[in-house]
């Protein structure tokens, strides 16, 4: 296997994986936090409404993700990087989510392109999690019910 190939392979499985396990790791505290919702004091509206923009937010770079995987699978699957980077602009074009270039990006720039996605997941994952434990740690602190 060439090299380019290895590469978007490697990219291909790792945003994947990346993209899967940030997903569930934020749609576990919304089927978790309905079950703990009716105790007083649990969380207020805003800190959920909070998690849920967040929530999204974690879910559709998970979906741009694994778009981006499928991409990177399509191109490592032509003989040539100039064949399977032009298979990759060509159905992009048609789909009409990016407009021809004279001169495409190469591989290297698709790659980071993804991994910049991949790491404001990663921030809004945090952020994310930040916000369900100041909710957790503020109802520990609530009166019990009376």
């Amino acid at each position: 296997m060439m090299q380019w190939k290895t590469a978007a392979s490697a990219a291909a499985r790792d945003l994947g994986r990346n993209a899967i396990f940030c997903g569930l790791t934020a749609l576990l505290p919304l089927i978790a936090g309905p079950m703990i919702a009716g105790y007083p004091g649990v969380a207020p509206m805003l800190g959920w409404l909070l998690m849920l923009v967040f929530c999204g937010i974690v879910l559709a770079l998970a979906i741009h993700l694994l778009f981006d995987t499928l991409l990177f699978r399509l191109a490592a699957s032509h003989e040539t990087e100039a064949a399977g980077l032009a298979a990759v602009d060509d159905l992009l074009s048609r789909m009409q989510l990016r407009k021809p270039d004279r001169t495409p990006p190469g591989l290297e720039k698709r790659i980071a392109g993804s991994r910049r996605i991949v790491w404001q997941q990663r921030l809004a994952l945090v952020l994310y999690l930040g916000i369900l434990a100041i909710l957790q740690l503020n109802a520990s602190h609530a009166p019990p019910p009376a």
